[in-house]
């Protein structure tokens, strides 16, 4: 199979331009600028929170919800509702508020299908290493890095979930952080496996693996701290997140390429097949619509596109 790298790099800065544009887009809403929504939470709190939440529901303050919150939330749909009924989708398009497409709200969960998906994908990863302590056996030298990715995954798939569920400052970093953790940790592994840093032998296998341990832990560690303590740069961290994911796609397809090369059997392709299909899912954040019937929009549709090849991944 011929590989041409120049093709290959021009689609991916595409990619990453197209990202980061969607990212720069989502960071400054048209809605949270609209006169109409506006005045409506003015005239929402002004009129019912003087009394804080008492008049909340009882299972809306089980999800942390507001009196403001609630206004906010309330006057979204308001809004969105005239200005669908005033003008046809086309000539006044549903707008995003706070970065985010107003979704219809259930049972206090701002994003259900998102919600959904993202524990589907915690379920594959639960099964995938139930399966993994049934067919490796503890001393395999790869058990504990395959272990490690499959904790990896169940640690940011729990917090897209709580996220998505419930959008606050700590949640979204939560999820930030986990998503950067799992990805940073799959190019570890990638690389481990792909290069065999986890023999014993050669004498400089150990040195090898303790040094890129030592580099990743730290450029995660700076990761953070930049987010945290400089700037929180949903650019930066969507370009660092692609960059990171690119250079281990890069590295499982060439692995599978060369070893299919070599033994001609077709399993030998499925770590090159299952990241080309999570790159296709995640293309799905270039379209980014309104959500159909204000619960499935793109993003939740990216997060039901990896369920398969997570699971797959285990085999």
């Amino acid at each position: 199979m011929a590989f041409r790298p120049a093709t290959r790099n021009i689609g991916y800065s595409l990619l990453l331009l197209l990202l980061a544009t969607c990212v720069q887009k989502s960071s400054a809403s048209l809605g949270d600028h609209l006169p109409d929504f506006k005045s409506c939470v003015k005239i929402c709190e002004a009129e019912n929170c003087q009394a804080g939440d008492s008049a909340i529901p009882f299972l809306l303050r089980l999800m942390f919800w507001t009196c403001p919150a609630e206004c906010d939330y309330t006057c979204q749909h308001v809004v969105t509702d005239r200005r669908l009924a005033r003008d046809p989708p086309m000539l006044s398009p549903i707008v995003q508020f706070h970065g985010k497409w107003p979704f219809r709200r259930i049972l206090g969960m701002q994003e259900l299908f998102s919600v959904l998906f993202s524990g589907f994908n915690f379920l594959a990863h639960w099964h995938g290493m139930s399966r993994l302590r049934e067919t490796t056996p503890s001393w395999h030298p790869l058990q504990k890095y395959y272990t490690a990715f499959g904790y990896s995954g169940l640690a940011a798939w729990t917090f897209s979930m709580v996220f998505h569920a419930r959008d606050f400052p700590l949640t979204e970093k939560l999820d930030y952080f986990g998503a950067g953790a799992s990805v940073l940790y799959g190019l570890y592994l990638a690389t481990v496996r792909i290069f065999r840093l986890d023999k014993e032998l050669p004498r400089h296998k150990p040195t090898l693996r303790r040094l890129w341990t030592t580099v990743c832990i730290i450029l995660y560690a700076i990761h953070v701290c930049y987010l945290s303590f400089w700037s929180w740069d949903y650019t930066y961290n969507m370009i660092a997140n692609i960059v990171v994911g690119m250079i281990q796609n890069t590295l499982w397809i060439c692995f599978s390429v060369v070893r299919y090369q070599k033994s001609g059997k077709p399993w030998t392709l499925w770590p090159g097949m299952i990241v080309v299909w999570i790159m296709v899912a995640m293309s799905l954040e270039l379209l980014d619509f309104p959500p159909w019937y204000a619960l499935i929009d793109a993003h939740s549709l990216w997060h039901l596109g990896t369920v398969i090849p997570c699971a797959w991944w285990y085999q």
